[in-house]
């Protein structure tokens, strides 16, 4: 009885050759596990939304929801390459706190503040700490005309594009006639 090899065509075989391709990979996952702040970043990166538009003029508009937000607690920056960023932090409610320092600003606390003593959250859903988006800029935007606005609980950043370079015009070369192809003829 002949075995018969089904060769680049036979699944098995293109299933092996996969597992062992993969190999490298998972063995840098392995050794390489990812840091505390790389998974942190990238949760922060994913978790806030953003809605990107290009207008006719041409100019970028970013849309970033950020409820809650401090405008003092966003940063808005363009890096190397760029790259448009946006970073800043959410911070928990002072009426959230808990603990000892909590305990201490409640004794502090007026008749008006009484009400807020014992809040005792029964779910809190939004989520906080820092966020963090990044968006590649094309080549033709205006890093100097980049704005950013907050209202409402949106960061609305707006980046302009620079004028279209103004197509070249062929340019005419006369031909000049020298005196010796004229005694040629």
């Amino acid at each position: 009885m002949e075995l018969a090899f089904g060769g680049f065509g036979d699944p098995a075989f293109s299933a092996a050759m996969q597992q062992l391709l993969d190999l490298p990979d998972e063995l840098e996952r392995q050794l390489n596990p990812p840091t505390r702040a790389y998974v942190r970043d990238r949760r922060a990166m994913a978790n806030t939304p953003m809605d990107v538009k290009e207008l006719p003029s041409g100019a970028i508009v970013l849309a970033v929801d950020m409820p809650g937000v401090s405008p003092a607690d966003v940063r808005v920056q363009v890096e190397e390459g760029n790259v448009l960023t946006i970073s800043g932090e959410r911070k928990r409610p002072a009426d959230a706190e808990d603990g000892a320092a909590a305990e201490g600003k409640q004794q502090q606390a007026t008749d008006g503040d009484e009400q807020q003593r014992g809040v005792k959250y029964l779910r809190m859903e939004r989520r906080m700490g820092k966020f963090m988006r990044k968006f590649p800029l094309p080549e033709r935007a205006d890093l100097d005309s980049v704005k950013a606005e907050c209202k409402d609980g949106v960061l609305t950043v707006t980046v302009n594009s620079k004028p279209k370079p103004e197509p070249k015009k062929p340019r005419v070369v006369q031909v000049q006639i020298t005196d010796g192809e004229r005694q040629g003829k």
